[in-house]
């Protein structure tokens, strides 16, 4: 049983430096595992449906990112959308190089809400960086979809003997559908 245990720490290990530098929820680079792999159901809010954005946007949802120019899918996320303008995301990327991030949410007008959305960059498992999504959202009349453009700042830490780190900007988009309670 140990060496089992001892195998699997090892491999575990492994698989973790291999891995390249990479936002958390948010890499457009690596590739996941596609959008819809999962089936959920989704219905018409109906009268359940708020009057505004702000009301419509609070929930779980089911999100398929992109990244421009090439606009292929880079990511499926579930994100929650809290009533107290928080919100977190738990992305389709590998757990161990991090893939839980959290924000926060403000609405815009009666259709439109805006999210400030933080996570960590890592190198062959050492912290690199973080990260810093923006990002502003339509959401549907019926509160049962929303999409939007984001733009993703990549802020790396100097690596020695660099005095100075890295910043890279990318653009793209996001998709969601609510998933019912």
């Amino acid at each position: 049983m140990n060496k089992v245990l001892i195998g699997a720490a090892v491999a575990a290990t492994l698989a973790i430096t291999s891995v390249a530098a990479h936002a958390s929820c948010v890499d457009p680079r690596v590739q996941h595992q596609p959008p819809g792999a999962f089936v959920f159901k989704h219905g018409p809010r109906g009268p359940a449906g708020g009057s505004n954005a702000a009301e419509n946007i609070v929930g779980t949802w089911d999100v398929v990112y992109t990244t421009n120019p090439s606009s292929s899918p880079s990511g499926e996320a579930f994100i929650q959308w809290h009533r107290d303008g928080t919100e977190w995301e738990n992305i389709n990327y590998p757990v161990l190089g991090g893939n839980i991030c959290m924000g926060s949410w403000k609405a815009l007008d009666r259709s439109h809400v805006s999210r400030n959305h933080f996570g960590w960059l890592y190198n062959d498992g050492n912290l690199a960086g973080f990260f810093n999504e923006t990002e502003t959202d339509e959401v549907a009349w019926d509160g049962n979809s929303y999409s939007g453009t984001n733009t993703t700042t990549l802020n790396f830490y100097p690596v020695p003997p660099a005095t100075t780190g890295m910043t890279i900007v990318l653009t793209g988009t996001s998709t969601a559908t609510r998933i019912d309670p």
